[in-house]
């Protein structure tokens, strides 16, 4: 039964490192062709279908074994939650938010305003009564901040996100720009 870890005592423990790295690797291919990114996306998938290569050949050659299986499996399941938990480090994106408050929603504009946030307020009608409806875009590291913004503003209000792929022009917070970029001539 663990005839495999006489033969080759190091391929349990690789096949379950690539998995993870080459699962890793697809999760945030998939993130980067979703949000547009048509050159790293393709660079991702060279590499993830590089190491998968690697690791289903030393599976079908030397690794006939139960054990191999559970790490291969066990690498596709942890390489997804690290691929995950990566993504949401990176935070990439635009989300467009969406509030419904029975509060006066220019006070909201304003707020958001005050710290460098666009909002636009609209009038809208519910169940009930009227309501306001106020509108920003926000980049995904900034969604908490906003988001405590809008709990501060008001505790019951309700709220969508939504991802967005492109904007054009409109209010956003300075973005801090690279070393790279303030060297390049033009800029």
């Amino acid at each position: 039964m663990f005839e495999i870890l006489f033969e080759y005592p190091y391929l349990p423990f690789l096949i379950f490192t690539a998995r993870i790295v080459d699962v890793t690797i697809g999760t945030l291919r998939i993130v980067f062709v979703s949000k547009g990114m048509k050159v790293v996306a393709p660079i991702l998938g060279f590499f993830e279908v590089l190491i998968w290569i690697v690791v289903i050949s030393q599976i079908l050659s030397k690794a006939n074994d139960w054990l191999c299986y559970v790490t291969y499996a066990g690498g596709y399941a942890t390489g997804n939650y690290i691929g995950l938990r990566i993504e949401e480090r990176l935070a990439m994106g635009i989300y467009l938010v969406r509030i419904f408050t029975l509060n006066d929603g220019n006070e909201l504009v304003r707020i958001l305003n005050n710290n460098n946030f666009g909002a636009t307020c609209l009038k809208g009608r519910g169940i009930e009564k009227e309501v306001d409806i106020v509108e920003t875009v926000v980049g995904r590291k900034n969604m908490k901040l906003v988001e405590s913004y809008i709990r501060k503003f008001d505790e019951s209000a309700f709220f969508v996100i939504e991802d967005v792929r492109h904007t054009q022009r409109g209010i956003f917070p300075a973005k801090n720009t690279s070393l790279l970029r303030r060297w390049r001539i033009g800029k």
